[in-house]
């Protein structure tokens, strides 16, 4: 076989496309599924028109006529730094708000990014203290919990505890979860952090907890079938006992800047461009995920 024939037949095979970005092909004969888009880190906030660039990939999000959408958190800029206050806060939480008008219509799902939270509010029993305020404008039903959507039950997950890991009480929640599932029930978890990925060789981020939900997982091999991450703001694809592990970059890119020293194109961040995933999620547990840079 000549080497071109040879490439292309290795790449197509592990689920990658010539352009390096990642994509997991299925069958071409399913029953249709449900398409998601899947936005992370788009660090909103009011400065350098950000809010109308934003607004403009979000349409774009909407060109692909997606079903629902799973938001893999750090929704605003930052408001875990010690030196932010009140008003920095509920002001990028208003530019939140504003971005996420044009899609009330659909069904949101997000789950908690580490910069979401205003840990320097007066005490801990103020009303914008910590991760319940965060849940509350994020308008989800708690910081961990489970949707059934097409077929596949979605998991969302709180990766933000002290050395990125799951607290005990809602590992035996998602334990419980994967276990009152039917047999091959297809299964998608989000966390914000990498439960396991490519990307921690090179920044950290990764969860520290990862022998144990592998091992969770693999009890459940029938269900897990793939897990979605931020965080990291680059573009990876892992894949472990038939599980895939998909971080698919970021909104933001450098933060919304110009790009980092590498280079590598407007906005980029270590080689990985800003962007956005759409998933089509089939009722078999085949799946396809794409990621789609954009240049605003």
């Amino acid at each position: 076989m000549k080497r071109r024939k040879w490439l292309k037949k290795i790449l197509l095979g592990s689920g990658a496309t010539l352009t390096g970005l990642p994509v997991t092909k299925g069958e071409v004969n399913r029953k249709k599924g449900i398409r998601v888009a899947h936005i992370t880190d788009v660090h909103i906030r009011p400065e350098n028109n950000i809010p109308e660039r934003a607004r403009k990939t979000l349409e774009e999000v909407l060109t692909h006529d997606v079903d629902l959408f799973l938001n893999g958190g750090d929704s605003i800029h930052d408001a875990s730094y010690d030196d932010v206050t009140r008003e920095r806060v509920l002001e990028q939480w208003e530019v939140w708000d504003q971005f996420v008008e044009p899609i009330r219509s659909y069904e949101i799902f997000s789950c908690l990014g580490n910069h979401d939270m205003w840990w320097k509010a007066p005490s801990k029993e103020h009303e914008m203290y910590g991760k319940p305020y965060a849940v509350k404008r994020l308008g989800i039903p708690g910081r961990y919990f489970s949707v059934s959507r097409g077929g596949w039950h979605m998991i969302i997950l709180d990766s933000n505890q002290s050395g990125v890991r799951l607290d005990e009480k809602q590992f035996q929640w998602l334990e419980e979860e994967l276990e009152k599932l039917p047999e091959n029930t297809p299964v998608l978890i989000m966390s914000h952090y990498p439960i396991l990925g490519v990307t921690d060789h090179f920044v950290g981020g990764q969860h520290s907890d990862f022998e144990e939900l592998k091992t969770l997982f693999y009890a459940h091999q029938d269900k897990v079938k793939l897990c979605l991450s931020g965080h990291q703001h680059m573009v990876d694809r892992a894949w472990y006992n038939g599980v895939d592990y998909l971080c698919n970059g970021s909104m933001s890119g450098y933060w919304w800047g110009k790009g980092d020293e590498h280079s590598a194109g407007k906005g980029y961040y270590l080689e990985s461009p800003p962007g956005y995933a759409i998933l089509d999620l089939f009722p078999d547990g085949s799946f396809e995920n794409t990621y789609y840079p954009h240049s605003f």
